[in-house]
């Protein structure tokens, strides 16, 4: 089954992100079967990281969770909040250049 992890940082994400990527992005490289596709929340400007969004692909719920809870950022306070949604790809289709 699909989620969606929608992850928010906190107003002082951005020291976070920074100390946190290199983890982070191995998790990510560790879990790449899991990732269907994923990437970081932009502000309004598209100038600064303000989240992450990602849909991965679990058993369950639980799973999910457990992905989400041991990636770095998480761990370590980047976000404020976490949410997971069971998801369903209904239109169109996700294209990289």
């Amino acid at each position: 089954m699909l989620f969606v992890i929608y992850a928010q940082d906190k107003n002082d994400g951005g020291a976070g992100r920074q100390a946190h990527r290199s983890a982070h992005l191995e998790y990510l490289k560790a879990n790449g079967a899991t990732i269907k596709t994923a990437g970081p929340l932009l502000s309004p400007d598209g100038q600064a990281m303000v989240g992450s969004m990602l849909v991965v692909e679990a058993a369950d719920l639980a799973s999910a969770r457990t992905f989400a809870e041991g990636d770095p950022f998480h761990r370590n306070g980047v976000f404020v909040r976490v949410e997971i949604h069971p998801w369903r790809a209904s239109v169109g289709t996700v294209s990289f250049a």
